[in-house]
């Protein structure tokens, strides 16, 4: 008979979790390894508003997941990951949840993809969802003056070009300043060469057209608080990627914090937020801390 509570057991348990769920994304079953993280998951006891049209040319959607009866709580835009390619919001349900039961009103968006969007568009929708946020955070209980972005690998690198490239926000009546932080999960903030054609697409076909995707070319001293945090092991994004984007942030005196995760790879690092999986590595725990350090004091307002 085995103690449910000990060590060993709780280790072999992860451990065991996170093999079936990274054997379906081996398989290419992204659908099903998200559908079965999210029945790890429920919305009881929380306010949820679903396909909330935040762009009509485009009919983007997001989803809000918020405590329930919330007044004042800090909110969080996460953008997913998926080689700016492929992705849903409600594949991701499972992290609205996760970040709602922990105090956060949590956004979701859709964004256009390639082939059929290019950089302009990732970030124009990601900057439209943002001012949506700002707008209508109120409604849902949440604070905008305490307003984080937040993503993986693909969303991180939205996410950091909206704190580092003010023109994007800009271009919606905001500024990076009035965001309370950007939390980066395995993003790519400083890849060039490109080699991918894919990528060369998406991104232009001459260096100064490539330099306009890459956050670390954008940091001047203006950016919010920033958390970046990195799998040692990832083998998709290079923690290189990290490393100089939080040393760019450093020498322009802002704050920063990176964490490196031992022996935890590219998509191990965003299950590690999942119910099943939080035992591997402490991202969530991070996330929730920063976010918390910042909140602002509620007023009558």
């Amino acid at each position: 008979m085995h103690d449910s509570g000990s060590p060993r057991f709780l280790h072999h348990y992860v451990r065991t979790a996170a093999n079936s769920l990274l054997t379906l994304l081996l398989c290419g079953c992204q659908a099903a390894l998200f559908s079965a993280i999210n029945a790890t998951s429920g919305d009881s006891g929380l306010d949820v508003r679903s396909g909330v049209v935040f762009n009509v040319d485009h009919q983007l959607a997001l989803d809000v997941y918020a405590p329930h009866a919330t007044r004042h709580a800090p909110v969080v835009v996460f953008f997913y990951g998926g080689s700016w390619k492929s992705g849903k919001r409600q594949w991701y349900r499972w992290i609205g949840e996760v970040l709602a039961r922990h105090g956060v009103v949590a956004v979701i968006p859709d964004y256009r993809k390639y082939p059929q969007a290019r950089l302009d568009d990732f970030m124009r929708d990601a900057a439209d969802a943002v001012a949506w946020t700002h707008a209508h955070a109120a409604d849902f209980g949440g604070d905008p003056d305490t307003l984080f972005v937040m993503g993986h690998s693909a969303g991180a690198h939205l996410a950091a070009l909206l704190a580092t490239d003010a023109h994007w926000l800009n271009a919606v009546g905001m500024r990076p300043a009035q965001l309370s932080g950007f939390i980066g999960l395995a993003g790519p903030y400083d890849f060039l060469p490109l080699t991918n054609p894919d990528f060369i697409d998406m991104f232009g076909h001459d260096r100064q057209s490539q330099e306009r995707s890459q956050p670390v070319f954008f940091v001047d001293g203006d950016e919010p608080p920033t958390l970046l945090l990195q799998g040692e092991s990832d083998h998709i994004v290079d923690p290189r990627n990290a490393r100089s984007l939080a040393k760019l942030l450093r020498d322009k005196g802002e704050p920063v914090t990176l964490r490196m995760y031992p022996h935890i790879g590219h998509t191990g690092l965003l299950l590690s937020l999942s119910p099943p999986l939080q035992g591997i590595a402490p991202a969530l725990h991070d996330t929730l801390q920063f976010i918390h350090e910042r909140i602002v004091a509620p007023v009558d307002r």
